[in-house]
């Protein structure tokens, strides 16, 4: 049934010493999820590429899971801990380095450095862009001081994944509900917000070639590009954009089906910003690789759409080779 190559973008690890990041997340999650959990996160090998295998997904870009340094006061620690996360991570990479690519990790606590991680990251190891876990201690980065993080990725012309996070400040209305403040709801409207902050704040228009990555079908997002646009024209609060805010959604900022296996869902993506700003994704270890490679080859796709989706997208962002092409990846060298 898994007829069609698949290359995965939101495909998440742990390094050693990191749970710790995440242990106000995962407190709340069953002992014997939170096992497994750990198994599958910190596995480069078995079961990972079994997975994959099973569904035909030739090549995933690795991620640290969330919070990572985003969650670490010392701004010391965070710059040291991002570098050898990376370091980590490229030593993986090269036992399976036609299956595996790389996010780097990048401690936005001081954006110059986080730029010039990113750039070693790339130059030197062959990392496919960044992944960042959302707002960095209640800090979002539309603000000019991230600016040479923006353009650094702009001059490398590598995309910057945006992953949820939970809220830096929770709403009074999600009080006493913490189903609501993690990935049922809340992690979505947190990064959809975010990533608003980016578009209205002129990221975009400061930085046109920059290219910003958003799971889970795009987290709200495409499906609200008309109301968007409708409001702002009748109340734009002094913001002053090159383009309508709906034209910045399927070009700056693309979308994955990471975490969504939703036809309705992907069938309205598609027709809001066009099949080639869809990517595909899992959501590893968080979401089943079987029904998300289920979902993406039963969807009612027509080939070239569905080989776009699930590959062409990937190659053309990543530049990547073809199928089956010893220049899909460069070999970590870091």
């Amino acid at each position: 049934m898994n007829r069609t190559p698949k290359i995965a973008l939101e495909e998440h690890f742990s390094a050693p010493g990191f749970s710790e990041y995440s242990a106000d997340m995962t407190r709340l999650f069953p002992p014997e999820i939170l096992a497994e959990l750990g198994a599958r996160l910190t596995d480069f090998d078995d079961r990972r590429l079994a997975e994959m295998d099973a569904g035909n997904i030739e090549y995933v870009v690795l991620s640290q899971t969330m919070p990572g340094v985003q969650a670490e006061t010392n701004r010391a620690v965070a710059i040291r801990r991002a570098r050898e996360n990376n370091e980590f991570l490229a030593g993986r990479i090269a036992r399976h380095p036609q299956r595996f690519g790389a996010f780097a990790h990048v401690a936005l606590q001081d954006p110059k450095l986080a730029a010039d991680e990113l750039e070693r990251t790339v130059r030197e190891c062959g990392f496919k862009g960044a992944l960042i876990n959302g707002h960095t201690l209640g800090r979002y980065y539309e603000s000019q001081d991230f600016d040479v993080f923006w353009e650094r990725a702009e001059a490398l012309g590598v995309p910057i994944y945006l992953h949820p996070t939970r809220f830096s400040q929770a709403p009074a209305l999600l009080d006493g509900m913490p189903v609501l403040q993690g990935a049922v709801w809340g992690w979505g409207v947190e990064t959809a917000g975010h990533a608003l902050r980016l578009l209205f704040g002129g990221v975009f228009d400061r930085f046109p070639g920059l290219v910003l990555l958003l799971g889970h079908m795009g987290e709200f997002l495409p499906y609200q590009r008309w109301r968007m646009d409708s409001r702002y024209a009748a109340y734009p609060m002094g913001v002053k954009l090159k383009r309508k805010p709906s034209e910045y959604i399927g070009s700056n900022i693309l979308i994955t089906t990471s975490g969504v296996c939703s036809v309705p869902s992907l069938m309205g993506a598609i027709g809001e910003i066009g099949a080639e700003a869809v990517l595909y994704s899992v959501d590893y270890p968080y979401e089943s690789t079987a029904e998300a490679c289920k979902f993406i080859e039963q969807a009612p796709l027509d080939d070239t759409t569905r080989a776009l989706i699930c590959h062409g997208n990937a190659r053309r962002i990543f530049k990547l080779g073809g199928s089956g092409s010893s220049d899909d990846l460069a070999l970590m060298q870091c």
